[in-house]
Order: C-alpha cells, then structure tokens, then sequence
C-alpha cells in the first residue's frame, strides 16, 4: 500500500513519494496519520491477574487474544497465517527460592535469571489440557489449549508462574507470550 506525505505550510501543498505515514502540518500544529496495518498478535491475561491470590487449590486461567485467530479443526496441521492455540506452561517456583532473586527473576525484561520450577502440565492439574498434551508429547513442558481458558486443580501452596505463548497450527511456537504470576496460600 502506498501512502503519500501531504504537507500544507502557509497555503502551499507539497506532496511526497511513497512513504508509511501521512504527515499534515498547519502553523505550529502536527498531526500523524498512521497508515493502516495488520497488528501484531498479544494477549490480554483476565484471570488470574499478576500477583493476585486464589482462595482455592485451582486457577481459572483465561485471556484474551488479539490479532490472532484459534482454530481447533486445524489443530496439529500445517500452519497458517496468524492462527493456531495456545500453550499455557504453569511452573511452581521452588521453595529454597531466596526472595532478592525472585525480585530480579521478575523484573527481567526478557527473563533471564528465571526461577523455574516443578511443572503443573499433567493430567491430574490441567484435566483435559493434560490428555490433549499426552497425546502430542508436551506433558510436562505446557498444556495445548484451543479455547482461551484453562482449569488447573489440586494446586498446592506457593508461587506460580504461567507463560501463555501463541502457536501455530503444527504446534511450532510464536514469539506472541504474557505471563502472569499467583500465589496460593
């Protein structure tokens, strides 16, 4: 798509190439027009929130995404544009964990220095998640998920970390993650 630049300055219209933007300028006044393009895909964590605190053993996981299509009847075949699940990955950091390396491990910007601990990827924690992961080998690693939730029970008390990172059709991962922490106490 080819934009052009428009500059209006004290009644005189120049026009531009091609460019991404259009820029309209009158007297001291700027105003930028983006063009429009296809976003980036993310996603919005509803629940749990970081840093809140379930009453319960169990986690209703859901999130939002964005810019991002879930196709179950492609499940497993061959990737598409911008569709496919999602893989939640939910560690319990270890108790032995000293709390000025937690603080680091968290407020690294791309997780280097992080804490990972037992995985709650298992059928007994994430239910059907877990038989779905079983069956295509990721037991342990992340539970697949084609909806936007997951339920994980049976839970015991401490510190979690869950990663929700986009995939693609065949499974293959995106660089398109949140991450959440919660403690259950």
């Amino acid at each position: 798509m080819r934009t052009r630049i428009l500059i209006l300055l004290g009644g005189a219209l120049l026009v531009g190439g091609a460019v991404t933007s259009a820029v309209l300028i009158k007297g001291a006044e700027r105003h930028v027009i983006e063009p429009e393009v296809p976003g980036t895909p993310y996603i919005d964590v509803i629940s749990p929130r970081d840093g809140s605190k379930p009453d319960e053993h169990s986690v209703v996981v859901k999130v939002r995404v964005h810019n991002f299509k879930l196709a179950p009847a492609k499940f497993g075949q061959p990737p598409e544009l911008a569709q496919g699940h999602i893989r939640f990955s939910l560690n319990k950091t270890p108790e032995d964990v000293d709390e000025s390396e937690l603080e680091e491990a968290e407020s690294n910007p791309i997780g280097a220095g992080r804490v990972i601990g037992r995985s709650f990827d298992f059928q007994q924690f994430s239910g059907p998640n877990g038989v779905l992961a079983e069956r295509i080998g990721s037991t342990g690693k992340y539970s697949p998920a084609t909806r936007p939730e997951i339920y994980y029970h049976s839970l015991p008390l401490g510190l979690y970390r869950l990663v929700i990172t986009l995939a693609r059709n065949d499974g293959t991962s995106t660089p398109y993650h949140a991450v959440t922490h919660f403690r259950i106490e």
